[in-house]
């Protein structure tokens, strides 16, 4: 996925509701905006990474359903981070309670809340560094546990709150410890 990012500081602030009206007004464009307010215009995935992510995020849906521990959302979603970046990760997940907390109107617009975790799948044309970069991002905003899968190369780069990151080369599955209780990822059909 190509991302431009486009700074708009030395003509105006984008606020909160700017920026959410922004995204309302052009539905066929997808927006990150990093904690600088600089807007980040992202091109859609290819067929194969849409697709993976697509099971992917089925694979959580499915356990979510069957543990009823918190709330799933897809790339579409755009959650407002402590530090003012808006970012919207391949797969993210809640839990029940922390979602609950937040007002109806919070959980309509741009949830301000960082998930409790985060998944970001490699597309072709992804910067290695830009997403960890972003990877690194959600654990300063408080996210918990965070898996980068780069389907090319067969690596998976792991992200856990108040620990160094740590890489796996074709892993067959991953696990979601105590962050995503008894979920389990099979990778195998991935690195296909």
């Amino acid at each position: 996925m190509l991302a431009v990012t486009i700074n708009f500081e030395a003509i105006a602030q984008i606020t909160d509701d700017q920026f959410y009206q922004l995204c309302r007004e052009n539905p066929d464009v997808k927006f990150e905006r990093n904690a600088k307010g600089e807007i980040i215009v992202m091109s859609p995935t290819g067929g194969e990474t849409g697709n993976s992510n697509s099971e992917i995020n089925a694979d959580f849906v499915i356990w979510n359903r069957q543990t009823k521990l918190g709330v799933c959302f897809d790339s579409s979603t755009c959650f407002k981070l402590p530090s003012g970046a808006n970012r919207s990760p391949d797969v993210s997940w809640i839990k029940k309670e922390r979602w609950d907390a937040l007002t109806p109107e919070q959980k309509q617009k741009f949830p301000p809340i960082a998930p409790d975790f985060v998944l970001e799948l490699m597309s072709p044309t992804d910067s290695l560094k830009d997403i960890q970069d972003k990877m690194q991002e959600y654990m300063n905003n408080q996210v918990k546990l965070g898996w980068l899968i780069d389907r090319k190369t067969r690596r998976v780069e792991i992200y856990r709150q108040g620990h160094e990151k740590e890489v796996l080369e074709s892993p067959a599955e991953l696990s979601g410890s105590d962050i995503l209780p008894g979920f389990v990822l099979n990778l195998r059909s991935l690195w296909t």
